[in-house]
């Protein structure tokens, strides 16, 4: 063979593993981009969860504790002004306005768990504790959903940082993932008085 055909076909050989390295980079990337919008949607799932719980754990309430009609109107208020946010999970604003409306929501379960502590009738009846239970249970499965998104946009966004995946990246358009970030203040321990 002449030493012109062996440096066309060295030279072709690259173009051609180039192309397929492109192609297998862009595909790991979108597969990475596929599995933190899948994360993204166990995260709302779970949040739609505690949502659909909280209207009948304001009824149980309600038969109760009748005169305590301002916290239960501010957990119906928090709970509809979830429902209201829309959310890009590309976007940090958006995530943000999510975890700040969720946070708010939390605050008025709380602000009812404690009405609750005033009818122990109410703390006896079977339906509230399931319920209790649930919406425990659903806080615990936030925080694991919660983290396992933040580990997937990780991961996404280290592939699409480093060399090489960083130029597929560009090409493609991959912008970096948005974490969920704790609260201001939550890294102090809370005061508990007796």
């Amino acid at each position: 063979m002449k030493s012109s055909t062996i440096a066309i076909l060295s030279v072709l050989g690259v173009i051609v593993l180039s192309v397929m390295w492109y192609i297998s980079a862009g595909n790991a990337l979108i597969a990475l981009d596929e599995k933190v919008s899948n994360s993204w949607a166990q995260v709302e799932n779970v949040y739609q969860r505690r949502a659909d719980l909280i209207p009948n754990l304001v009824n149980t309430v309600k038969g109760y504790a009748k005169h305590e009609a301002d916290v239960l109107e501010a957990v119906t208020q928090a709970r509809a002004s979830v429902g209201q946010i829309k959310v890009n999970a590309n976007s940090p604003q958006d995530l943000q306005k999510f975890d700040q409306a969720q946070g708010q929501l939390s605050s008025a379960l709380s602000r009812l768990m404690v009405v609750s502590e005033k009818y122990p009738d109410l703390k006896a009846n079977t339906n509230f504790l399931e319920l209790q239970s649930q919406l425990e249970g659903t806080e615990n499965r936030i925080t694991v959903e919660r983290q396992r998104f933040n580990d997937v946009a990780r991961e996404f966004n280290t592939a699409i940082r480093q060399f090489p995946g960083s130029i597929v990246a560009g090409n493609k358009g991959f912008k970096e993932r948005a974490y969920f970030a704790s609260a201001k203040g939550s890294d102090k321990a809370p005061e508990v008085k007796f």
